[in-house]
Formats: structure tokens, sequence, C-alpha cells
């Protein structure tokens, strides 16, 4: 039966070719321009461990003196090195990973005038476990690597195939600076949308090339980057003074696995503040805040409003285009009222006719969703084009893709259930010509 009404509906829109040019338009119209700012939301929203997420979190404490003090507002986003350190050492947890972003002179083996910038990444020794970053070849260094400040480095797939070859890139010595390292290990394809380990750097800033142990980083004095907030009177410090300045800029993860744990880990940093405000280091009060990974994402305002304004208005626009494929949909149905009332006089029931009408519907949803994807891909190509920070993360992956079809489908479908229903309320005798 499904056949013959394939062959009813194909007839049907080869007869009115005008008119089902102009539903598919329509529908490809709406289809491509919702799933083109859907898709930018998708990725803008992605969860960037959605295996971890729920179990990685990012604690505040709010370390400065009274001077602007506003009864709970919000604490800074980074940690001082004292604090960072306080809470690494003070083993909590399984998992702790203290770290800041940093930018460091690549000296090739072509020789000094080859030489470039590399983003870098200054990181306690669980930060590639915690994060789930996936290694070619190699590993990542220990905690006694750390602490001894061993000058080993690991770099990413891309770094690694332009110097040496990522094959035989373990094992090499990398000049950064004046400092030579050794590469332990290479990290495979890597890239978490968005960038939430560190925000400072930019929500959708490209994963590093070059990672340090944090130790032997500051020890030799590689460059840190990223966002720097001081207090009280202390001015900008010189490389030498980061470690005892009043000045916010490292970054600090913990992974808490129960509930149980994450309720102890929000007493440990009340406990904290109020041990160092007796310690003379705090003045204000306990203030402490703790995020998950999309929690945090949320609290930093990653996705902008303009696109959440931007994807609400292709949802409007689609559903304008919807209204008027209903319309389009009603006329053509009740334009072929006699043919639909010899049907039914020759003895096909409402329901079949119905079924005959959304089979048809399905296929201009067919045509629609493939029209839509095209305009979509074209879409998304032109925000590639845009100096956006996130607009190179912008394609169109196989969920998507399959959520574009599925989605015309179901919007034709349903815009054809009132025309095919109307269409079907039509009585046979008043549509039927007695010679």
């Amino acid at each position: 039966m499904f056949t013959y009404y394939l062959d009813l509906a194909l007839r049907s829109l080869k007869r009115n070719k005008g008119l089902t040019v102009l539903m598919v338009l329509a529908i490809g119209l709406g289809i491509g321009a919702s799933m083109t700012m859907i898709t930018v939301l998708h990725v803008m929203t992605a969860d960037p461990l959605p295996d971890k997420s729920a179990r990685l979190f990012y604690p505040q404490i709010d370390p400065q003196d009274m001077e602007g003090y506003v009864a709970g507002k919000e604490p800074f986003d980074q940690f001082s090195w004292p604090d960072a350190m306080n809470l690494l050492h003070a083993r909590k947890d399984s998992h702790q990973v203290a770290m800041t972003g940093g930018r460091v002179t690549v000296r090739p083996p072509q020789g000094k005038s080859r030489a470039f910038f590399a983003d870098a990444r200054y990181a306690s020794a669980d930060f590639f476990g915690m994060f789930d970053v996936p290694f070619l070849h190699g590993n990542g260094w220990s905690a006694e690597d750390d602490d001894r400040q061993a000058r080993v480095a690991v770099i990413s797939r891309s770094l690694a195939d332009k110097l040496y070859g990522a094959d035989h890139a373990v094992g090499q010595s990398l000049p950064l600076g004046k400092d030579v390292f050794r590469v332990i290990g290479v990290i495979d394809r890597w890239d978490p949308v968005p960038h939430f380990y560190d925000l400072t750097q930019g929500s959708y800033h490209h994963t590093e090339d070059v990672f340090l142990p944090l130790e032997t980083a500051m020890a030799l004095g590689q460059g840190t980057a990223g966002n720097m907030n001081c207090w009280g009177h202390a001015d900008f410090p010189t490389p030498d003074r980061m470690k005892t300045a009043d000045c916010a800029w490292m970054q600090f993860w913990v992974q808490l696995d129960t509930p149980a744990q994450v309720q102890a880990y929000r007493e440990f940093l009340v406990h904290y503040s109020e041990q160092q405000k007796a310690l003379g280091r705090f003045q204000r009060p306990p203030n402490t805040r703790l995020h998950d990974v999309m929690g945090w994402l949320d609290y930093n305002h990653v996705v902008p409003g303009s696109v959440q304004l931007q994807a609400l208005l292709a949802l409007g626009f689609m559903l304008v285009c919807l209204v008027n494929t209903v319309a389009l949909l009603l006329v053509k149905f009740l334009r072929r009222s006699s043919e639909l009332g010899v049907r039914r006089a020759m003895g096909a029931s409402k329901r079949s006719v119905f079924a005959q009408l959304l089979v048809e519907a399905s296929l201009v949803g067919l045509a629609g969703g493939v029209a839509g994807l095209l305009l979509a891909f074209f879409g998304l190509w032109i925000v590639r084009q845009q100096p956006a920070p996130y607009a190179t993360y912008a394609h169109l992956d196989v969920a998507m893709l399959c959520a574009t079809l599925v989605l015309a489908l179901c919007a034709t479908v349903l815009a054809a259930i009132f025309p095919a229903w109307r269409a079907c309320r039509v009585q046979p005798a008043r549509v039927l010509k007695i010679q």
C-alpha cells in the first residue's frame, strides 16, 4: 500500500511542479537558517568532556583585603600561587591540577633563524589524567618530576609533525628559549570546545602546543600569559615575584567523584578560608564557590546572548516558513477535492486518503530537508569566514546532519496534518459531478 501511496504522491508533485518547488524552498529556507544557528549554538554549548564533566570542579575563594568589600560579591576566577599550592598539596582528593597559560619560543632543529612562538600550558602532573588527554606516543610527567623540576615536555601532534615527525618525537631535545627540554610524550588530536580549563585565554582558544611541569616552568622563568588580578596596593609583579605577589593568575581544578566528596570539598574551602583569615592572609569572611564544568561555562557566560537571540530568530523564521507551507498544502489538497472525492466514492476510507496525503507531504519534507542541508552548509561556510573566535568550529557533524533531515520531515508532516484532515472532510457527493 505504501508503494501505491508513493506512486500517487510522485504523480501529484509532478503535476504541480511550481507549487512543489515553492513548498520545497519554503521548508529549505526555514530549515537552512534555523540549522545554521542551531549548529553554532550546539558548538558553543557543547559539553567538552561529556563522560567526565559532572565530576570535574572549579573552586573559588576570596583572598582580598577589605578595600571595596561588598558582601556576597563574586570572588576571583583565579588563584594566587600560595593558595593554588596550598590546595594542591592538601591532597584532599585523588586528582587535582594547578596550572597557568604561557608562551614559549621554540627553536627548531633547522636553526635559530626559524624560531617561532607557541602557546604553552604549565600544569601539575594530574592534568593529563583528569582531562582524559589522549596520547599518540609516550606519556605525561609524574608528581615527582614536577617536584624535582624535571626538564621534560609534552607536545601536540601538530608541533611534533612540524619539528621531528610525530613517530620520532619522544626522546628528542626541545629547545625553548634558552632552556632545553626532553620530549616524553606526544598528544593526539585533542581540542575541547569550549576551552573550559582556562577561559582567560579565550572561550574558544585552541589547545596549546607545549606542556611543561608547572614547577619547572616557574623556576626557569618561562613566560606566562593570561589575565592577572591584583589587590591591595600590589603592583604588577615581575617574573621573579609572581609566587609571592598578591595577585590571582592561576587556574585550579579538582575531581570529585561522589556527592559526598563534593560536599566535603565545599566545607574544606570554607575551613581553608577561615584558617587563612586566622593567619592574617585573608581579611574577608569566607566567600567560596564550587562549579562543575558546565556550571563553570554558564557562570562565565561563555555563550553570548546575541547568539542565543539569533538562534531564536532563526527558529521563528522557520515557523513562518512552516505556516506558509501549511497554506500551500491546504491550497494544493483542496484543489484536488474532485480526485479525492472519486477515491472516496470508490471505497477508499478517510484514513487511507489521509495517509496518502501525509506520504506526499513527507516527500516534500525530505526534498526540503536536502535543500535545507545545502543552505545550512552554505550558511556555516559564511559563519566560518567571520572573525568570531568560535567560527572555525562551525561544522555540521553527523548528529546535526541527521537532525536536519528528521526536523524537516517531522515539521512538514506536522504542517500537513491540518490540510490533510481538511481535505478528507470533503463529502464525495459535493465534489462529484453527475452527468
